[in-house]
């Protein structure tokens, strides 16, 4: 049952973790969202700053391939886990419209990745459905 899970509500989760313990407010998930968590030294001389919502954003791109990964199989569960990932986005989506503390830029690309699993999973649901009748 857990394989029917959108890996992309860790991710999701974290940021609510980190917003809604900080405050309600844009003003402070923001200020949570730049915070530095490192620096590292470049070739040219100068440092990279990564803040937490860089970190985080990095984080949902690597469950983004993994769920791209998981929707070309062509098993039940994956239709399910297209379901639960259209009810993630709107989730997501709803979160962003109507709360201070997502209206971040951090928060928009996490939602749009998993608009983005929404449509590449129903996409490649239905490309890996025409080729079976094909074959068939």
């Amino acid at each position: 049952m857990f394989a029917a899970l959108p890996l992309l509500v860790l991710p999701i989760l974290v940021y609510n973790g980190l917003a809604l313990t900080y405050g309600f407010s844009a003003t402070d998930a923001g200020v949570r969202m730049s915070y530095e968590i490192m620096r590292v030294p470049m070739a040219s001389g100068g440092r990279w700053a990564v803040t937490l919502g860089d970190a985080l954003v990095f984080f949902a791109l690597v469950i983004l391939f993994i769920e791209l990964l998981k929707s070309t199989t062509s098993r039940r569960i994956a239709i399910i886990n297209h379901s639960l990932s259209m009810i993630l986005f709107i989730l997501c989506l709803i979160e962003f419209l109507l709360f201070r503390a997502f209206a971040t830029s951090a928060f928009f690309l996490l939602t749009s990745m998993v608009l983005l699993d929404v449509l590449a999973g129903f996409i490649v649901t239905i490309a890996t459905g025409r080729r079976e009748i094909d074959i068939n």
